[in-house]
């Protein structure tokens, strides 16, 4: 059966049984969700996985004035996705040509929130530092398989037409970080939303050009329309300004405010909200699935003193930060992994001592004999692991 019908997982009895314990014990080490991809890469038991629908170029981006390229993917998740909600971010898995290893990264969602098992886009922006956002956006193709993660993250709408409020809504964004915005917009317009009652909503964004402006055509249509939905775009050297908008929004220290977009963005944002509680605030890249710090739009690991002695193997290293998988491999070992995003847990092994962090909850543990996932797990001191 071709991968591109994608059939729906199998459910009822069979995929209690596939979900069960038993058959997790009849698969070990692999997991029962390396079976069902070998048949279909849309049917899964407990990992995330989805096709790609469709591409839509945003922009096409300029060489000479540093901007690149921008790309919608339309993808159909697995029965497994249990839907996000608007302002989330999901992690993606792909297998880049030439590498061995899966590389995960962490992209907004950007369109209206999904229920469990629908389909929602990604906007990426294809950074010439970014390996996986350059390949999503000038190679990936209708058929493409990605895997992901569960939606994550806090940054998140909590308006809608079921729970209104009187409260005016202010969305501040830079470059990329539209996604997230746009995805909490487009859930209020298409629950229906409106100006009435004094709800008004105000979106100021800043661009490095008309040409480089993300949803260009869609947000036009939403300014010229009568839904209470204020759109004002800010090009080139219009930087912001406490000025503009408190003429925008005087009241803005105490209007309900989402914040997203490159450094300079949110470190002049954050001086004119002056400590107000009503900020929220996200950075262009949420946090990857390894031991690292995200400091803005870069990302460092965090530092790490010790060694990590994968003892079957009887190798030795030195702490670096990085996942215990992404460690043993450049040992070279070839330790078993699944979705390298902690979610299959094929790649988990026995650490017998030491201490280790979660990298994706930051939380530290010493327990002796333990079973961790190595794709999610960092050495946090000296540690040993029976691999």
């Amino acid at each position: 059966m071709s991968a591109l019908i994608s059939p729906p997982a199998p459910g009822g009895p069979v995929g209690r049984l596939l979900r069960s314990r038993l058959a997790a014990a009849l698969t070990t080490p692999h997991g029962v969700d390396r079976y069902l991809e070998r048949f279909n890469p849309m049917w899964a038991a407990h990992e995330v996985r989805a096709r790609v629908v469709s591409v839509h170029r945003e922009t096409t981006g300029d060489a000479a004035t540093g901007s690149a390229p921008v790309a919608t993917l339309t993808l159909q998740p697995t029965s497994t996705w249990r839907g996000h909600r608007a302002g989330q971010h999901v992690l993606v898995g792909v297998e880049l040509p030439g590498s061995a290893k899966r590389h995960t990264r962490a992209f907004s969602i950007s369109s209206a929130a999904s229920a469990p098992g629908e389909q929602f886009t990604l906007t990426i922006r294809a950074h010439d530092e970014g390996q996986v956002s350059s390949y999503l956006v000038r190679e990936a193709q209708p058929g493409t398989i990605l895997h992901l993660s569960q939606a994550q993250g806090e940054f998140t709408l909590v308006e809608s037409p079921a729970t209104p409020t009187i409260s005016r809504l202010l969305f501040i964004t830079g470059g990329s970080g539209i996604t997230p915005a746009m995805s909490m917009v487009r859930t209020l317009l298409r629950d229906g939303y409106d100006g009435h009652a004094g709800r008004r909503v105000t979106f100021l964004h800043f661009a490095r050009s008309p040409e480089d402006q993300i949803f260009a055509d869609e947000l036009a249509r939403i300014a010229a329309a009568d839904n209470g939905v204020e759109v004002h775009l800010r090009y080139g050297d219009q930087l912001f300004s406490e000025f503009e908008l408190r003429r925008l929004v005087p009241d803005y220290k105490e209007t309900d405010t989402w914040l997203c977009g490159p450094p300079g963005l949110v470190e002049l944002v954050t001086a004119a909200y002056d400590g107000s509680s009503r900020l929220r605030m996200e950075f262009f890249k949420p946090a990857v699935a390894r031991a690292a710090v995200s400091t803005g739009s870069t990302t460092e690991r965090s530092a790490v003193e010790g060694e990590v002695s994968f003892t079957r193997s009887g190798t030795t290293t030195a702490a670096t930060g990085a996942s215990l998988l992404e460690q043993a491999e450049e040992l070279g070992l070839k330790p078993e992994f699944g979705c390298r995003m902690g979610i299959c847990f094929s790649c988990t092994r026995t650490k017998t001592a030491g201490t280790v962090r979660n990298v994706l909850t930051g939380e530290e543990s010493s327990l002796p004999d333990e079973e961790i996932r190595i794709c999610v797990t960092a050495a946090a001191g000296d540690c040993h692991i029976d691999l």
